[in-house]
């Protein structure tokens, strides 16, 4: 008996020095991120762009499964700024997804610590700034989920990572790109395409002098893993490689079947990773190509980036025309085909050691399915908008989850309609009331002219199908059921619909957005709102100690000045920590 009072004794004392657990706490990874304002002339015109810690694009976020990532984020611009990580899905705490409609802005001159766990996830993603278009202006850069070590990734280990952010580029920042929009008008074509913030190599007399382009130096006969991310406005990119095979291997934490591509089209939002071998003659160096999707390529030419691949044993520059891109704009059956042939590797491990396609999605019953129309926008009381569902959404003053905490009443409405409705378009903060542990259907219809691309965060959904014209429930006949992708982000045609399956078990407040900025800056969004009906503290955590407050809870938030004092407090305290999760270990493991 006093044996067991004794062991019980250390048992709780475990507990309570070092969580619910009495085993090594998961490692931590720590960075600063200032975000400012410099000069540059990625496309040979001078330009404000947003810079993290001097660099852009910004820095590598570099993780391993399970993982805590610690980011303090320091606002130098002139305006409140969140950074978000889409595809990150931040289990039971959407507090740290950094989109307005779940956290309040950090002010300019101020800071704010971001402390999550990249539970259960390996992959390839990117972040940045989600307010008002700051992303057609900088701020964002890639992350990597690395397995761990005790999960075998399912090809040979490559002999490097090539990270490559791509994207459209205006050289208006983005106040000026806002103020368009604000008058009624579209952006237009953008003035270029960027890879890893620089401007095309000059592969004709059409790309002016002295721009800065990037050089990837590779090695002969070695294995690259190339991820892309589309980090762009609004305009699909297709990638390629003059000479050389992309081996698909993996799309926003899910390994793919491997199948070789001579070009790639990735949507904006979207990121991939492509085992590339090194295995030309280099006589010359090669094309590095992204040039503008589904639109007339000769009014689009100048929408083209180009970087170079360098051997290391290289005869002489890159020279001649690019590599071509496919012909088949017009050809709308073809347009599809491409989307359809990505799969599910369902043998692999991904963050775990079960495969990937243990889970059998295709056999669980659908508990509600939403229908998310959208169509071109809109004047709403003379203001131009986007819409989902007749609805272009109002960002709440306080933030959905923080006015449900603090019982602010009239934040938002639990209201959003599950399909379209017949009734005049409008502007509310309107919330889809998700049901927790559902299995939804969620059909993308888009009525729109523009391909656009869709975003769920804190989920990945099982991307069953897509089409052109109306869905019908008809169409589930053709569902795949068995190996489809599972990702966060998925295009949908114009004139067309994608279906995507998820299971609702992560509870929060998420984002359902358009990742094209300019109709998500004009509207097109919602958020579903999952809660726990039995919430036991289990299920959610609750708001973080440095919770920024606005709208009607202004009045209890804190200074928070940026200095040096409060990084190496910070510091501090993940020390402490650590120290205290290390002599729990000790203690639990000598004396119980």
């Amino acid at each position: 008996m006093a044996l067991l009072l004794r062991s019980s004794l250390l048992a709780l004392i475990c507990i309570a020095l070092f969580s619910t657990r009495c085993f090594a706490a998961d490692p931590t990874v720590s960075y600063d991120y200032k975000l400012t304002y410099i000069t540059a002339s990625p496309l040979g015109v001078p330009q404000q762009v947003i810079a993290v810690n001097g660099q852009f694009p910004g820095p590598l976020l570099n993780a391993t499964t399970n993982y805590n990532v610690v980011v303090n984020v320091i606002n130098e611009l002139v305006e409140g700024l969140l950074i978000t990580w889409p595809g990150i899905q931040m289990r039971r705490d959407s507090w740290e997804d950094g989109v307005r409609g779940t956290t309040c802005p950090i002010r300019p001159k101020r800071n704010f610590t971001y402390n999550f766990q990249v539970k259960d996830q390996i992959g390839s993603f990117f972040y940045y700034p989600s307010l008002n278009l700051q992303r057609t202006s900088g701020g964002f850069g890639p992350v990597i989920i690395n397995n761990r070590e005790v999960i075998p990734i399912p090809f040979a280990q490559p002999d490097g990572d090539i990270n490559l952010l791509i994207g459209d580029w205006y050289t208006q920042n983005h106040t000026a790109l806002r103020t368009t929009l604000d008058s009624g008008n579209e952006l237009g074509m953008p003035d270029g395409v960027l890879i890893n913030g620089k401007g095309p190599f000059k592969y004709n007399s059409s790309v002016p002098d002295g721009i800065k382009y990037e050089t990837l130096n590779v090695d002969p006969g070695k294995t690259y893993r190339f991820r892309v991310h589309n980090v762009g406005t609004s305009t699909s990119l297709n990638f390629r490689i003059q000479g050389h095979n992309l081996l698909l291997v993996e799309t926003e934490g899910r390994y793919t079947s491997q199948q070789n591509y001579t070009s790639f089209d990735i949507h904006v939002g979207q990121s991939y990773s492509f085992l590339v071998t090194m295995d030309q003659n280099a006589t010359t160096d090669y094309y590095v190509v992204a040039s503008a999707r589904y639109v007339n390529e000769t009014v689009w030419q100048r929408v083209t980036g180009v970087a170079i691949l360098h051997y290391s044993n290289s005869q002489g520059p890159a020279a001649g025309p690019l590599p071509e891109a496919p012909n088949d704009i017009y050809n709308q059956w073809s347009a599809m085909n491409q989307a359809k042939t990505i799969r599910q590797n369902t043998s692999a491990s991904g963050a775990r050691p079960n495969p990937q396609g243990s889970f059998h999605y295709g056999q669980i019953n659908i508990t509600d399915t939403y229908i998310l129309r959208s169509l071109p926008p809109v004047s709403i009381n003379g203001k131009m908008r986007a819409t989902l569902n007749g609805i272009s959404f109002r960002n709440p003053d306080t933030p959905i989850r923080l006015a449900d905490v603090h019982k602010v009443k009239g934040a938002y409405k639990l209201d959003f309609p599950t399909q379209p409705m017949n009734r005049p378009p409008v502007v509310d903060t309107s919330v889809l009331n998700a049901t927790y542990k559902g299995f939804v259907e969620i059909i993308l219809q888009n009525n729109d002219t523009r391909l656009q691309s869709f975003h769920m965060d804190g989920y990945s959904f099982f991307v069953v199908g897509m089409d052109w014209g109306i869905w019908s429930e008809s169409n589930r006949n053709g569902y795949n059921n068995w190996d489809a992708i599972s990702r966060s982000t998925v295009e949908v045609h114009p004139g067309a619909w994608t279906a995507v399956l998820a299971s609702l078990d992560n509870v929060g407040v998420w984002n359902l957005r358009v990742e094209n900025l300019d109709r998500w800056y004009l509207g097109q969004e919602t958020y579903m709102k999952i809660v726990n009906p039995e919430e036991n503290g289990e299920t959610e955590f609750a708001p973080p100690d440095n919770v920024v407050y606005c709208g009607q809870l202004q009045n209890l938030e804190k200074d928070n000045k940026s200095n040096a004092g409060s990084t190496m407090a910070r510091r501090t305290n993940v020390f402490i920590s650590l120290a205290m999760a290390l002599s729990a270990v000790f203690f639990c493991n000598i004396l119980v």
